[in-house]
């Protein structure tokens, strides 16, 4: 499956289209000419961390929870992420590739060196996607609720590339989470609104009757001409 097609599973439709109803009431400001008086406050770069996967899976597509044609799905909270990629001025960034990657219900990442928590790795669970902004500079990801790993609060991996090459790479967090306080990364973002654009709220996605949740996360890059 491309990273632009849909999940593959025929009962996600309908939560999908919740999702991407709630993107497109969130994005609608975006197209008021005028409305940024002030620039948007930029994705702050973060570190890639040591845990990128060394040996990318065959399946690599957006949807996290399903590997493959598997008909058993990752274990976790299922969490459908998603936004837009804009300029600092709020146009949209159109097929850039964004990828994120985190670890599984356990606490382990796909990458060969992680020891993780001890647990055996959740091999339902993709731990890695890849998704084509669209005209709108929108995406949308299918995962799990990220939960803590040794020593980190919980946290879900980006990078966007643009022509091959990545402009950004940053982590996004849940909102009200005990453990940000405590994480050094996080604090490490010492802009406040800046580390609000990465400390996105996990809530429960509307009419969905599974318990899926919702996540917002737009992210904004400050772009050369050549990029753009």
């Amino acid at each position: 499956m491309n990273s632009n097609s849909a999940p593959r599973l025929f009962h996600v439709y309908a939560p999908r289209r919740q999702f991407l109803r709630q993107l497109a009431v969130g994005s609608a400001m975006f197209a008021v000419p005028g409305l940024f008086a002030q620039q948007l406050t930029l994705t702050p770069r973060q570190t890639e961390g040591p845990f990128y996967p060394d040996k990318l899976p065959l399946d690599t597509d957006n949807d996290l929870v399903v590997v493959n044609d598997s008909l058993t799905p990752a274990v976790g909270e299922i969490t459908w992420l998603g936004g837009r990629l804009l300029t600092a001025s709020g146009s949209p960034i159109r097929n850039a590739t964004i990828e994120i990657w985190q670890c599984d219900s356990t606490g382990v990442y796909l990458h060969s060196k992680d020891s993780g928590t001890g647990k055996k790795r959740d091999t339902n669970f993709q731990c890695f996607g890849r998704f084509v902004t669209s005209t709108s500079g929108e995406y949308v990801f299918r995962t799990i609720k990220p939960v803590p790993y040794p020593g980190r609060t919980p946290h879900i991996h980006v990078a966007v590339k643009l022509k091959g090459k990545k402009e950004l790479v940053s982590q996004c967090y849940i909102k009200g989470h005990p453990g940000n306080e405590k994480d050094g990364v996080w604090k490490g973002i010492k802009d406040q609104r800046q580390r609000d654009a990465v400390t996105v709220d996990f809530a429960p996605l509307a009419g969905s009757q599974a318990g899926e949740l919702s996540a917002r996360w737009d992210l904004v890059m400050g772009l050369t001409p050549e990029l753009t």
